[in-house]
C-alpha cells in the first residue's frame, strides 16, 4: 500500500509541475528572443543548476558559496522586466496549484501521520492508533452485538485512555459474558480509580468494584495483568502484604513486566520497616535468595521442604556454601522461620 501511495504522489507532483511550466515553455518557444529574454533563459538555467547542486550537496563546506551565488542569481532575475505574452496561462497554472494541493492533502493523511508516529515510543504509537480506530470499533460492536467486538472496542479505548468508552464497552461485554476476565478486571480497576463513567460513591460500591478485580484474578490466575491489577486494588484498600504478594506473582508470570516496579519497591520498603521477618530477611538473606525468596545465587526458598528445626539449624550453623548467621535469634529468628514456612506452603 505504501508503494502505491508513493507512486500516486509522484504522479500528482509531476502533473502539477508540468501544468505550471508548460505555458512558460510554450511562450518561450513561440516568442523571438530579445536580449532580456536571452538573459532570463541564462539566469533561469543557472538558477536550476544551483538549486540542483544545493539539493544533492554532500560537501557542506560548499554550501555558503552556492547559497550566495543562488541569491545573486535570484536578485538578477527579479531585476529583469517581466516576459511578454504571459496572458492565457492562468488555467494551466491553476490546474498545477490544485494538483499541488492534492499532493499536500494526500501526504497529510498518509505520510505525515507516519512521520509523527515514528517519533513516539511503541506504547505511545499503539495508543494513538487505538484512539484513531475507536469510531470504527464502536460502530462495529454496536452493529454486530458480538462480545468479541465489544471487547476489541474496550481494549482499544483502555489503551488510548478513553475510559468512558472503555467502561461502556466492557460493561456490554459482561452483559454477554459475565465471566470474561479482562472485562471484569479492567472495569473494576477503572471504577476503583475513579476512571470511566461511574466512580464508586460509597464503600459498598468500592467493595463491589474490588470484587470484579478479585473475581477476574480467580478466573485467570496465571494471567499477569490479573495479578497486576489485583495488586493495585489490594494496595488501594491498604492490604499491603497481600498487594505485594500479588505484584510479585505478576513479576514471576511476566519477568519483563515493569508496570509495578515503583509500587513493589515502596511496599517492600514499608514491609521491611513494619514486619520483623521482612526486615531480617532483607538484611541477611535477600542478597543471595532474591528479594522475594525465589532464588538468585542461592536456591528458591519457596521450593524448600525443610522443617522448622532444620531451617533453624541451617540459618544458625550454615550448610554447604551458605554461611552461618548465629546472631539471628529470639523473636527475629522466630519471625524469619515463620516466613520461610509460609513460603514453603
Amino acid at each position: 500500500m505504501s508503494v502505491l501511495l508513493v507512486v500516486l504522489l509522484a504522479l500528482l507532483a509531476t502533473a502539477a509541475l508540468l501544468a505550471v511550466i508548460s505555458p512558460l515553455r510554450r511562450n518561450a518557444a513561440a516568442a523571438p528572443l530579445d536580449p532580456d529574454a536571452a538573459e532570463r533563459l541564462h539566469l533561469e538555467a543557472e538558477r536550476d543548476a544551483l538549486m540542483t547542486q544545493l539539493v544533492g550537496l554532500s560537501d557542506e563546506s560548499r554550501r555558503p558559496d552556492l547559497e550566495n551565488r543562488a541569491a545573486r542569481n535570484l536578485r538578477a532575475l527579479d531585476g529583469l522586466p517581466p516576459p511578454p505574452g504571459r496572458g492565457g496561462t492562468w488555467l494551466p497554472a491553476a490546474t498545477g496549484v490544485v494538483l499541488a494541493l492534492l499532493v499536500v492533502g494526500v501526504g497529510a493523511v498518509t505520510f505525515v501521520p507516519q512521520w509523527q508516529l515514528a517519533a513516539l515510543d511503541s506504547g505511545e504509537r499503539l495508543a494513538v492508533k487505538d484512539a484513531v480506530s475507536l469510531p470504527g470499533l464502536q460502530a462495529q460492536a454496536q452493529r454486530s452485538g458480538d462480545k468479541a467486538d465489544y471487547l476489541a472496542w474496550g481494549d482499544a479505548a483502555f489503551s488510548a485512555s478513553v475510559y468512558d468508552q472503555a467502561s461502556a464497552a466492557y460493561a456490554s461485554t459482561l452483559k454477554l459474558d459475565p465471566r470474561q476476565p479482562k472485562a471484569l478486571r479492567r472495569l473494576g480497576i477503572m471504577l476503583l480509580s475513579g476512571q470511566g463513567r461511574a466512580a464508586p460513591k460509597s464503600e459498598q460500591q468500592a467493595s463491589q468494584a474490588f470484587l470484579l478485580v478479585r473475581t477476574a484474578a480467580q478466573l485467570a490466575p496465571n494471567d499477569p495483568e490479573s495479578q497486576l491489577l489485583l495488586g493495585y486494588a489490594l494496595n488501594n484498600f491498604g492490604e499491603n502484604k497481600l498487594a505485594l504478594a500479588a505484584l510479585e506473582r505478576y513479576r514471576n508470570l511476566d519477568p519483563t513486566g515493569r508496570d509495578a516496579d515503583d509500587l513493589i519497591a515502596t511496599l517492600r520498603a514499608s514491609s521491611a520497616q513494619t514486619d520483623p521477618a521482612s526486615r531480617v530477611y532483607a538484611a541477611n538473606c535477600a542478597s543471595c535468595h532474591g528479594a522475594s525468596g525465589r532464588g538468585g545465587i542461592g536456591p528458591n526458598l519457596h521450593e524448600s521442604r525443610l522443617g522448622r528445626a532444620e531451617l533453624q539449624s541451617v540459618i544458625q550453623n550454615g550448610k554447604g556454601s551458605m554461611p552461618a548467621f548465629p546472631n539471628i535469634r529470639g523473636a527475629e529468628l522466630s519471625a524469619l522461620l515463620t516466613r520461610l514456612e509460609e513460603w514453603e506452603k
